[in-house]
């Protein structure tokens, strides 16, 4: 006999939102939480910006410091998502390969991953600049922003891909709850 198939309220996974700063990443996966928290969905964002905070207070942003903390937040974002809850992870991981390792803790616990590319150009991300990284980059007070002067590699065959351009943020967020609603996810 097969094994029930769990409820879409009952299924984990991480959606994990890749892109560049101010690309809309965390603004879309707190939209989409909402959505799936008033249907009864068990969600967490797990906040690249939030998570490096805490539980990656210290890091930098070498190259193998940014690995690092990618591969943290993968490493939270699997647990929960084996337990049932809807992980959306707005984490830059400019580095193809820290993906793939995170990708990989996921096939090993065999929990869904699903990598959304949240595809902004540079230069509304920088018209955006929620942060002001762009503009402290600009003056001359930052180097290694991601997609300006340290690189950003595109996810090549991505789950999904948003294009924010011309769009509302309520416009992308129901691009991506429909594609969850054709995985079985919402």
């Amino acid at each position: 006999m097969a094994a029930p198939v769990a409820a879409p309220s009952e299924r984990g996974a991480t959606v994990w939102l890749t892109g560049l700063p101010s690309a809309g990443k965390t603004t879309l996966a707190l939209a989409l939480a909402e959505q799936l928290r008033a249907e009864g969905h068990r969600v967490e964002v797990l906040d690249g910006d939030e998570i490096r905070t805490f539980l990656s207070k210290g890091l930098g942003f070498t190259r193998e410091d940014r690995h690092t903390h990618v591969t943290r937040v993968g490493f939270v974002a699997e647990k929960l998502a084996s337990h049932g809850v809807k992980v959306l992870a707005p984490v830059i991981a400019p580095y193809a390969g820290s993906r793939a390792a995170v990708r990989e803790q996921h096939a090993v616990g065999r929990t869904e991953f699903l990598e959304i590319h949240v595809a902004t150009p540079v230069g509304l991300c920088s018209e955006r600049d929620v942060k002001g990284l762009y503009a402290r980059q600009a003056a001359g007070e930052l180097s290694g922003l991601t997609g300006v002067d340290d690189p950003y590699e595109v996810p090549a065959d991505p789950e999904l891909r948003i294009s924010t351009q011309d769009r509302s943020a309520a416009e992308s967020a129901a691009e991506l709850y429909t594609f969850l609603t054709e995985r079985g996810l919402a």
